[in-house]
């Protein structure tokens, strides 16, 4: 396989996953956005059936959306709980998807506040603008963009959140520059995101595993510097759950989910070597 996928390729493969997960007549989601997920591992009792409590969403905030918003959650934590949202912020969300962190983040900020969305998908721009519809939210507003190109002005941002999506872009040094644009002096960034040591490049170099959040992850520490290096100060991780692999791949939930059976199959020998953690990373622009 060619090792070299272009940019274009990869946002196109992420665009058109993600469409087809919100798509109305997507019955085949994936597993862990099902209500059936993670039988084999007694996850299910667990959560109830509900895959955004497995991402860290308290059954409080879960309660305050509609069904739509919570059962087209895709992320690998909850920004929203470590973030520091006063009234009156204006919060911006890479990545927003079906609007989940948005909404949340939009009570927070009151009404004189506003929480902003921006993804690449239309399909989830259409979805996210509808669930704010049906909630009566007026302090929201989702726009189509990229993250390496944000449609959001210069020092217009106290805080910015994402969720276990700046992992799929094939630029991240972009989009930390954007992030580090948009955001006032002394604003900051709380995100969640995946990392991951010891990929072997047959994953790296697999179109689908970039979609399904493996491949574009970086390690930690090369994922920090990168931040370091955009400008922005106090860089640390305040929270971080690794992945037991093994558990994946005997659950519903298994890591060919995000893998693809072809590129799993390649590497299912070398899982104990590969580690893979949900981080959550906060960083100031200084003022």
């Amino acid at each position: 396989m060619n090792t070299k996928i272009s940019e274009s390729e990869i946002k196109q493969a992420v665009q058109e996953h993600y469409a087809a997960l919100v798509a109305d007549d997507e019955e085949a989601k994936s597993c862990c956005a099902r209500e059936s997920c993670c039988e084999s591992t007694g996850i299910e009792e667990a959560l109830k059936g509900n895959f955004a409590a497995l991402a860290g969403y308290t059954e409080e905030q879960i309660s305050q959306l509609p069904e739509d918003v919570v059962n087209n959650s895709f992320g690998c934590g909850n920004p929203v709980a470590f973030a520091e949202i006063k009234e009156g912020d204006v919060v911006l969300d890479l990545g927003s998807g079906a609007g989940i962190d948005v909404l949340l983040a939009s009570k927070r900020v009151g009404p004189n506040g506003k929480a902003i969305g921006v993804d690449m998908t239309p399909q989830m721009i259409a979805k996210a603008r509808k669930n704010a519809a049906k909630m009566g939210i007026n302090n929201v507003e989702f726009r189509l963009g990229e993250m390496e190109a944000m449609p959001v002005e210069s020092n217009s941002v106290n805080l910015i959140i994402s969720n276990c999506v700046i992992n799929l872009s094939p630029d991240k040094d972009k989009v930390f520059g954007e992030a580090f644009r948009v955001l006032k002096p002394n604003g900051k960034m709380l995100i969640s995101d995946i990392v991951a040591k010891n990929l072997p490049e047959v994953v790296k170099s697999d179109i689908e595993s970039w979609a399904g959040c493996v491949a574009g992850a970086l390690e930690e520490e090369e994922y920090l510097e990168k931040i370091r290096r955009t400008g922005f100060a106090d860089v640390h991780v305040v929270d971080k759950v690794k992945f037991d692999l093994a558990v994946l791949e005997n659950s519903c939930c298994d890591l060919s989910d995000a893998l693809g059976e072809e590129v799993m199959a390649k590497v299912v020998a070398d899982l104990d070597k590969i580690e893979v953690a949900s981080i959550k990373v906060s960083a100031t622009k200084p003022g």
